[in-house]
């Protein structure tokens, strides 16, 4: 820092040959004598070691001289003023840097010192030089401390002791030397220090690097002062950095701040949060030296979708772990968020599930697109493209769509959108709101990666989609302790269309989310899958209202746990909708796997015929192989339903000849008709004697199943024949009876009359 530099500050005495009139033999406030026309000064034009100079009699025990002008004292600002002088005749004096302080009305400073070192001239034409250095701190090798009192001063020398002697004195110099200080009052290096110019054009890669490695070996910052700086190339910073100017640099360039790896730096160093984002994001995917992007609380404002891959520039490929964390996206409206749609005819055959053929255009088709057709299932989207064979590879095979037809393909807008990448791995994003007002969808995932994890994050409004998967990116899915908010909360619950969230691979766990009022929650292929104490609700205000599933699951065997969750007004929908031959065929397992337990079932204003557990089998001969509803609440609200359980057979029904590990029981059943349970134990009073007993389950077992087995029978008290005699004889029984298979039959020798507790079940253990 130098004042008279940057501040346009006068610091420099004039010199004595522009006349006597400035220099003062008293204080050199106004009104002192000067030395003009004093008989003891004169101007020498000509000295072999000075030029010109003031040579001077000493007439006084303290010889004054004095500059008149006003040198301003500036906080944090020190001042050196030199004078050099030689005897010529006479007693040798002493000599030192004097001065007058003044404050900023004028008056004198008093208690300060005023003087600097004293010199005593020993010889006869030798050139002495005597300086001090005055500021407001009191510091190491200031001779004049000042503190903040003086606002100016009047400079010059004194000479002291014997009279008589003559001296010629050079111009006094009063120079800035803040630099003298500046390692020890300021902990930086200016990149303009090291030759950076600044004006938006000039490469100033290398000033920036000289900067860096000089502030590195003494363990300071870098300065990045007031300014434009470009820089040609990647920049690495290995030590924290300031920006009071900003920088520019190509996209494919990298600014690595590597001790203050955060959002408001980059922001700071290019002017912007957005694009502070994008080279925070590329430095992110592209140093290994980071791990956590931290947006530090801040809002970013996007009129536009952040194509990720596009951003970082990095391979497109990454599989190391990088977070996301603490901040805000903004969604301002804008047509960069339109949704785009195309319609194209193609062939689809079930022999190749994945794949769509003869597509035309198919350049145009984005990847990402959700693809709408008759016999498409929910949430299925293009994973990649092949111009020059016209196919479309997708997330999913089709259930029902064999031949040609004209398909729908419709690309929502996303925040950040990862399909840019082929592969993308464990990438989480951690308390972080995504504010998409009605406008823009949350996150896309890329077509293939593991252990994506969003924890503690907000979608709040998303315009379709909060998180989406267009591929397999959502093998071991985390989503933890996130808030999902509708868009939709005014529409009755059968017009919403938006989706939270949907997985097409395994083993996701999904746990204590909070869920408002989409058309569904989790739209979910795979297995392995954990859904523990979410919320998730979806009603409405009408009366005998619709409802829409919370929970798809969309395989057969799903291997899932459902577990601790508040299930408010909407139901699990168990389908295959994601096979391209519906049809149950060996040694395929047919619909098993799924264990609902310990989970608060709650519904209000609906109609009777409202269930939530529905089973949608998509082609013919499936069968329960596995399920177990246990210890759960069912409870209705204004509303009383037929009961809990339900086979939708739109497409088929259930084959329940072949039922098998089917466990219904501990379950709590408020507002509802018929409960059900299985095995269930039916108390038959047959008070007319009869060889056959018909014991009727009456609706009890889940889902209009058989009554398959009995698995015992207990007599309370004797059985009697028609004349009252106990029988010692045996019965023995017969499963699926009558015309709906859902009665057993207790056949006697003869005819019988008692009671019996008949526990049947639906279904067998092997």
């Amino acid at each position: 820092m130098n004042k008279a530099v940057t501040d346009g500050l006068v610091l420099m005495p004039p010199p004595f040959s522009g006349g006597l009139g400035v220099w003062s033999s008293g204080d050199g406030t106004p009104g002192s004598p000067s030395y003009d026309g004093a008989s003891n000064a004169a101007f020498v034009p000509a000295d072999q070691d000075f030029g010109g100079c003031l040579e001077l009699l000493k007439t006084q025990s303290t010889q004054k001289l004095r500059w008149t002008g006003q040198t301003p004292i500036l906080p944090g600002c020190y001042l050196q003023v030199r004078a050099r002088v030689k005897a010529m005749s006479g007693n040798l004096p002493a000599v030192r840097i004097a001065a007058w302080a003044g404050d900023a009305g004028g008056s004198a400073v008093s208690g300060i010192p005023l003087t600097g070192p004293s010199v005593t001239l020993a010889s006869y034409g030798a050139v002495v030089t005597v300086s001090a250095i005055v500021g407001t701190g009191s510091r190491q090798g200031v001779d004049m401390p000042w503190g903040t009192g003086p606002a100016y001063g009047h400079f010059g020398l004194d000479l002291t002791g014997p009279t008589g002697g003559v001296v010629r004195i050079d111009d006094i110099e009063i120079e800035d030397v803040t630099a003298f200080f500046h390692r020890k009052m300021m902990d930086w290096e200016d990149v303009r220090d090291w030759g950076a110019r600044g004006d938006g054009v000039a490469d100033d890669r290398a000033a920036f690097m000289a900067a860096n490695a000089a502030a590195a070996a003494v363990g300071r910052t870098v300065l990045v002062s007031a300014g434009t700086y470009h820089l040609g190339d990647n920049v690495t910073f290995d030590v924290p950095v300031r920006f009071e100017g900003t920088v520019t640099m190509a996209a494919d360039r990298r600014l690595q701040l590597t001790r203050n790896f955060d959002l408001p730096s980059y922001a700071r160093a290019f002017g912007d949060e957005l694009a502070g984002f994008r080279k925070a994001l590329q430095a992110l995917f592209n140093f290994t030296d980071h791990v956590t992007l931290d947006l530090r609380g801040r809002r970013i404002e996007l009129d536009a979708p952040i194509d990720v891959r596009a951003a970082v520039g990095s391979p497109s490929g990454f599989q190391i772990r990088r977070t996301l964390a603490n901040g805000q996206f903004n969604v301002q409206a804008g047509a960069g968020w339109d949704t785009e749609t195309w319609t194209r005819q193609a062939n689809y055959a079930a022999a190749n599930p994945t794949r769509l053929t003869g597509v035309s255009n198919v350049a145009a088709i984005p990847v990402g697109a959700i693809v709408q057709g008759n016999g498409v299932g929910r949430e299925v989207y293009v994973t990649e493209k092949n111009e020059g064979a016209g196919t479309l590879t997708l997330s999913q095979p089709l259930y029902g769509a064999a031949g040609t037809q004209v398909y729908t393909f419709r690309r929502f807008k996303y925040v950040l959108d990862f399909s840019g990448f082929s592969v993308l791995d464990r990438f989480e994003i951690v308390n972080v709101e995504f504010n998409c007002a009605g406008e823009a969808s949350g996150v896309m995932l890329a077509p293939q990666g593991e252990n994506a994890r969003f924890a503690d994050c907000v979608f709040n409004k998303p315009k379709d989609r909060a998180v989406t998967s267009i591929g397999l990116a959502c093998q071991n899915l985390m989503v933890d302790r996130c808030q999902f908010l509708s868009n939709e909360m005014a529409m009755r619950a059968q017009d919403r269309t938006s989706i939270a969230l949907n997985v097409n691979a395994n083993d996701a766990k999904i746990r204590d989310n909070r869920v408002q009022m989409f058309a569904h929650f989790a739209v979910c292929n795979g297995s392995g899958h954990m859904f523990l104490g979410n919320h998730f609700f979806a009603g409405d205000t009408e009366t005998n209202g619709v409802r829409q599933a919370g929970l798809v699951l969309g395989q057969t065997n799903v291997k899932t746990t459902i577990n601790g969750n508040y299930i408010d007004n909407c139901f699990i929908e168990w389908t295959n909708e994601f096979s391209a031959e519906p049809d149950f065929a060996e040694p395929q397992f047919s619909f098993g796997g799924l264990t609902i337990t310990g989970n608060i079932f709650t519904v209000r204003n609906v109609a009777p015929w409202f269930r939530w557990i529905v089973i949608k089998p998509h082609g013919s001969g499936h069968y329960i192989q596995g399920l177990n509803i246990s210890g759960n609440v069912f409870r209705t609200v204004n509303a009383t339903i037929d009961r809990v359980d339900h086979v939708d057979t739109s497409f088929a029904t259930l084959d329940f000849g072949r039922t098998r590990n089917l466990v219904v029981e501990g379950n709590a059943f408020n507002g509802i008709s018929q409960i059900i349970q299985n095995p269930v134990t039916i108390r038959h009073n047959q008070n007319t004697a009869a060889a056959t007993w018909t014991v009727n389950t009456a609706g009890f077992l889940p889902f209009g199943a058989w009554a398959r087995r009995v698995q015992a029978l207990v007599f309370d008290g004797p059985v009697r024949d028609a004349g009252s005699t106990v029988l010692s004889t045996r019965p023995y029984t017969q499963a699926e009876a009558g015309a709906g298979r859902d009665r057993i039959e207790i056949v006697w020798p003869a005819d019988a009359r008692g009671t019996v507790d008949a526990t049947i079940r639906a279904d067998n253990p092997l």
